[in-house]
C-alpha cells in the first residue's frame, strides 16, 4: 500500500494556507500523489533518432543540419517527425472524428498520479499477452483505488527491448507485443476517473490487433494515451507522479513528448 499519511498532512496544511495554484489548478485539491515532495526523478522517455522502431517499420524521424557552428557561429537542424513515433502522446483526435487535439489536453491531466500494472512475467512467456480487467482489480486490491486523473500504465518489460528487433517483434506477417484489452480500458472508463493510459510498447492495442478496439474505445471517451514509455521498471506500482510534456501544436493528433516521474 502507498503511505498517504505524510502526504495528507502536507495537503491539509496547504489547504489551510489557501493552497498553491498553477495556471488555475490548485494543488490543495490534487490527489495525494501530486503533493510536491519529490526526492527522486526518473526519465520515462526514450531517445528519439532515425533508427527508433515504428509501427510500420519505416523511419519516422529525420534531421538535417541547416546551420553549423564552424560556418555560421551556431547550430540549427531541420527535422521531420511523425506525430506517433518515439515516446509520444495519442490525443483523442487520433481515433475519433472530433475529439480533442493534443494542444487541447487539459493541463491538469498532464501531471498525473502514476499507477503501474505489472504483467511482465506473463509477457515474457507470451508476447501476445493483454492487460485485462482482473489485472486492474489485482492492482487495486494491493494498492488502493486509482486516483482521479491518474495515468494507468502497463509494464510489460518491452521498454528494455527498444534497441532490438524484439521491440517490434514482427514475424513477417504480424507484430507481437502486449497491450491493453479493450475491456480493461472500458473498466477504467466506467469505474475510475483516470485521464490516461500508457504502454511500454508501440501501441495501446496488442501487436496482433488489426482493428484497434482499445484505441477507439479509450480515445473516443475523451482521454489520451501514451505509447513507448520508458523505464517503468524503475518506478513503484503507486506513489509516483508523472509529468507529461505533451506537444502543443494546434490541431495535432499527438506527438513526441518528454515525460518524467517524480518520486
Amino acid at each position: 500500500m502507498c503511505d498517504r499519511h505524510v502526504i495528507g498532512t502536507v495537503r491539509d496544511k496547504m489547504q489551510a494556507q489557501g493552497g498553491l495554484r498553477v495556471d488555475g489548478y490548485s494543488f490543495a485539491d490534487a490527489p495525494p500523489a501530486l503533493i510536491p515532495r519529490a526526492q527522486r526523478l526518473e526519465d520515462m522517455t526514450h531517445t528519439l533518432d532515425d533508427a527508433f522502431p515504428t509501427f510500420t517499420g519505416e523511419a519516422q524521424f529525420s534531421m538535417e543540419q541547416a546551420f553549423n557552428y564552424a560556418e555560421h557561429g551556431f547550430n540549427l537542424f531541420h527535422y521531420r517527425v511523425d506525430e506517433h513515433t518515439g515516446t509520444h502522446i495519442d490525443a483523442p483526435l487520433h481515433f475519433s472524428a472530433d475529439g480533442a487535439s493534443v494542444d487541447e489536453l487539459p493541463v491538469q491531466d498532464l501531471v498525473a498520479p502514476l499507477c503501474v500494472v505489472d504483467i511482465a512475467a506473463r509477457a515474457a512467456d507470451n508476447p501476445d499477452s493483454l492487460l485485462r480487467p482482473e489485472d486492474i482489480q489485482r492492482w487495486v486490491a494491493e494498492n488502493g483505488d486509482i486516483p482521479p486523473r491518474a495515468c494507468v500504465a502497463m509494464y510489460s518489460g518491452w521498454g528494455e527491448k527498444v534497441n532490438s528487433d524484439q521491440f517490434r517483434n514482427f514475424d513477417g506477417q504480424a507484430q507481437h507485443y502486449p497491450g491493453f484489452h479493450p475491456d480493461a480500458a472500458q473498466m477504467l472508463i466506467e469505474d475510475t476517473a483516470a485521464a490516461s493510459i500508457a504502454v511500454d510498447t508501440l501501441s495501446l492495442d496488442y501487436g496482433l490487433s488489426s482493428d484497434f478496439p482499445t484505441h477507439y474505445r479509450w480515445l473516443s471517451s475523451g482521454r489520451f494515451g501514451i505509447e513507448c514509455l520508458a523505464n517503468l521498471n524503475r518506478v513503484p506500482a503507486c506513489g509516483a507522479t508523472l509529468v507529461i510534456g505533451a506537444p502543443k501544436h494546434r490541431g495535432g493528433t499527438g506527438g513526441p513528448a518528454r515525460i518524467f516521474a517524480l518520486m
